[in-house]
């Protein structure tokens, strides 16, 4: 008996222990968050009151003891949205998560799947209706509350799209009934209604290792180069044009820029090339002066037709650094914008730097920079001719917004 006793107690001792530990780091982490956030965000306080941020907090330190890590995670990237810029945020880089292996994008108020692994790939092309139950829209409104990078309803569309498949999230704000797998349901253009258990997967098979099929598809009339240094920057010409397209989906390095700026130079004199189109869409940024090195670059082609020869493509998921370098490259080398509003402003809190929480290891986010770009202020940069897309195109791999350029050079 003296034994058991003995064993109990010293059980319980140590299940005290740690919770008073786990809530002593996590005091440490909340309060170096604070302190680091005040230290090296360059306006922190822009939006959100001193008094009202320290109150929130101090709600979140409260209730410790009764929540989950990730619970607390939450209530941080809650409160972090509150900061009120999309360069602060909580990033779950750092978190061991699970995600459901889809992709979900919004066309006319419907979810849509666009892209999943091989062991989903009948989903594609399904509308989400509902998950264990829940509704699509309660659930998108659930993430839009705690979704990080947020800047304007453009980025909270498309951010809330990419957190509506992280698992932790869903099962931690109480939406759904397991951690690593939920209930699905689909309809399809008929009307007619599927449900699917989906397994969520760690980040790292997620990214690393998962084969996904997705219904975009790029277009026919762009002729891809077979080996190009970059998938995300690379350029080709657009038959039966005298154009020249560039996919420029995400930042090389500056000399990386350098040498892709003086291939495309080269290929330009070459061919004599009157129009060039700068795709953007996709880009989540980086360094915008590398951007500026592009343009440079551009800039010394004097085959091109500088009063009506310059596309410039966005949508809603042209972020940060690809913003403001469409909107230069609109006023620098007099660009046609096309597409959709951007999901960043021009203006605002940028320039992202990090640090990390000294227990947890989460990531927190914060703008270094204010860059005024354009005269209107809190804005998205808006096309001059506006084109949204079209299930029914996008489906079929047709691009609605190239395809608008191409006829417009044709007419030329």
């Amino acid at each position: 008996m003296f034994k058991t006793y003995t064993i109990i107690t010293l059980l319980v001792a140590l299940i005290s222990h740690s919770q008073n530990t786990r809530q002593a780091q996590w005091l440490e982490d909340l309060n170096h968050y604070k302190t680091q956030l005040e230290k090296k965000h360059i306006d922190v306080y822009n939006k959100i009151p001193k008094a009202q941020f320290i109150k929130e907090l101090d709600k979140i330190k409260l209730g410790i003891s009764s929540k989950t890590d990730i619970e607390i995670i939450i209530d941080l990237m809650r409160l972090t949205r509150r900061i009120g810029d999309g360069h602060t945020a909580v990033s779950l880089s750092n978190i061991d998560k699970k995600i459901f292996p889809i992709e979900i994008k919004c066309f006319n108020g419907n979810w849509r799947v666009v892209k999943a692994s091989k062991l989903y790939e009948n989903l594609l092309g399904l509308t989400l209706t509902n998950i264990d139950g829940i509704p699509i829209k309660t659930l998108a409104s659930a993430i839009s509350e705690i979704a990080p990078y947020v800047e304007n309803k453009n980025s909270l569309e498309i951010r809330t799209g990419e957190y509506l498949t992280v698992s932790e999230l869903l099962f931690g704000l109480g939406l759904t009934k397991h951690k690593n797998n939920a209930n699905f349901t689909f309809t399809n253009d008929k009307g007619n209604i599927k449900s699917y258990t989906i397994h969520a997967i760690d980040s790292k098979t997620y990214q690393y290792e998962t084969v996904f099929t997705s219904i975009y598809k790029e277009s026919e009339k762009i002729i891809k180069p077979k080996n190009p240094r970059h998938d995300y920057l690379w350029f080709g010409p657009i038959q039966n044009t005298n154009a020249v397209y560039i996919n420029f989906s995400a930042y090389p390095s500056y000399d990386e820029m350098q040498l892709f700026g003086q291939d495309l130079l080269n290929f330009i004199n070459a061919n004599k090339s009157r129009q060039v189109v700068i795709d953007l869409r996709n880009n989540s940024g980086g360094d915008f002066f590398v951007g500026i090195l592009l343009a440079y670059y551009l800039n010394l082609a004097d085959s091109i037709d500088w009063k009506h020869g310059v596309y410039i493509l966005i949508d809603k998921a042209t972020f940060s650094a690809a913003t403001i370098n469409a909107t230069q490259y609109k006023e620098i080398l007099n660009g046609t914008v096309v597409g959709l509003p951007t999901g960043s402003n021009p203006n605002g809190y940028q320039d992202l730097g990090s640090f990390n929480l000294p227990n947890s290891n989460l990531t927190i986010t914060y703008s270094k920079r204010l860059f005024r770009i354009q005269e209107k202020a809190n804005q998205p940069l808006s096309p001059d001719v506006l084109i949204d897309y079209k299930w029914d195109d996008f489906k079929n791999g047709f691009d609605t917004m190239l395809e608008w350029i191409i006829n417009d050079i044709l007419k030329q």
